[in-house]
């Protein structure tokens, strides 16, 4: 099959990035049927936020919410939005649970 280069737009930053007919070979050959969403850079930076960390962002502090634990009704942070159907435990608390 002859590829020849696209030009595709990036869903991050929405600039226009070449999809080169190399690149496209190379997918093929590998069994790969998607397109690439992202620009080089965009891609770049996506990866170094990922990598080798289960998909959270590396660097920056994480975004902690305040709760109260269900268990021991003391002030807690935790790393997601509490949205009230289920509880939220304090670390402690937590732990317990688990073992």
């Amino acid at each position: 099959m002859s590829y020849q280069d696209k030009e595709l737009v990036c869903k991050e930053c929405g600039s226009l990035f070449t999809d080169k007919a190399d690149d496209q070979a190379y997918r093929a050959e590998k069994g790969y049927t998607n397109e690439p969403s992202r620009c080089p850079e965009c891609r770049a930076a996506y990866k170094a936020r990922t990598r080798g960390n289960g998909g959270r962002s590396f660097g920056g502090p994480r975004q902690m919410y305040p709760a109260v634990c269900a268990q021991c009704g003391q002030e807690t942070q935790v790393p997601f939005q509490p949205t009230g159907e289920r509880p939220v435990y304090c670390r402690d608390c937590f732990q317990s649970r688990r073992g």
